[in-house]
């Protein structure tokens, strides 16, 4: 099983579209795959067609009330299966504070799960606060979705200390697989720039002893489609939303290179006459002082100030 989440602190830069339209595009290629909600604002249950009530059992009864996995998880589609969230999730971060090892609850639940996928993704909310934790702890890959905007590339610095400093201390298998171009208009130049740059700064990192030595920049470009923003109000993904659209290709591509069904060659950019921009290199996590398990979650945010 591979254990993925899919994260970027920023919001709106197409975590939750990326995490369903993904999900149910491997679901039609065969595979089993099962979403985890883990955002408050439980987008992705309600994009998934159920609508977060607050009373029906969710993935906060999971983290606060130890239940199993088994009695939350509902059946979606042919080999697609969510477990939701709901508001009543906003409360875990403050009901979780006295916990010991509340970073790695939901590492342990699904230690006991017997239900058994091929995939496994994880949609956290914009934040980096003790929901992520927990998917950074369970998961074994991180896709970062990301907007081609100069200041994204600043924020995916941040982005990328964080999980350094899981790695270290609660997860060793975590690493960054890799990134996600979201909302790409390929006539503008910026948007090339910023890839360009990006996969530099990556390449740079090539034999590092960090987790996104081996991330690369996904070939597939998820295209600005106005199907991908109108499917969530109708509880569908865009498969069965609008099955011809681009964003159906987009993402039926980037399944198909998920599971390393295409091996697509890097198709070179324009040249740039501009200066490249410089993404912030990460901190290295040795440089952050040695906390014991539990204070994990209050050290991240003191680091991304």
């Amino acid at each position: 099983m591979r254990r993925i989440a899919i994260i970027n602190q920023k919001g709106g830069v197409g975590k939750t579209t990326t995490t369903v339209n993904l999900a149910a595009a491997l679901a039609k290629t065969g595979s089993r795959v099962c979403v985890v909600d883990l955002d408050p604002q439980a987008h992705a249950t309600t994009h998934l067609g159920i609508e977060p009530n607050g009373t029906d059992p969710s993935i906060y009864d999971v983290l606060v009330a130890n239940k199993p996995l088994a009695a939350v998880r509902r059946a979606v589609s042919e080999n697609l299966t969510l477990i939701p969230a709901d508001i009543n999730l906003a409360a875990a971060e403050v009901e979780l504070a006295g916990i010991v090892g509340r970073e790695v609850i939901l590492r342990e639940a699904f230690a006991t799960d017997t239900n058994d996928v091929d995939f496994l993704l994880m949609d956290c909310g914009p934040s980096l606060g003790v929901l992520t934790l927990n998917a950074l702890a369970t998961c074994d890959e991180v896709f970062i979705p990301l907007q081609p905007h100069f200041f994204a590339l600043h924020g995916l610095s941040k982005l990328l200390e964080t999980t350094a400093l899981v790695a270290r201390r609660i997860n060793p298998r975590l690493k960054v697989t890799g990134v996600v171009v979201c909302l790409y208009d390929a006539g503008t130049k910026l948007a090339q720039e910023v890839v360009g740059d990006l996969r530099t700064f990556l390449e740079r990192s090539r034999g590092a002893n960090v987790p996104w030595r081996d991330a690369r920049v996904f070939d597939t470009r998820i295209r600005r489609n106005i199907k991908l923003a109108e499917c969530p109000s109708f509880g569908k993904p865009i498969f069965d939303y609008a099955p011809t659209s681009a964003g159906a290709t987009d993402y039926a591509a980037l399944a198909n290179e998920v599971i390393g069904r295409v091996d697509v060659e890097d198709v070179p950019l324009p040249a740039m006459t501009n200066t490249p921009r410089e993404i912030p290199a990460p901190a290295e996590a040795t440089e952050i002082p040695p906390a014991e398990r539990v204070g994990v979650t209050e050290s991240v945010p003191t680091m991304l100030v």
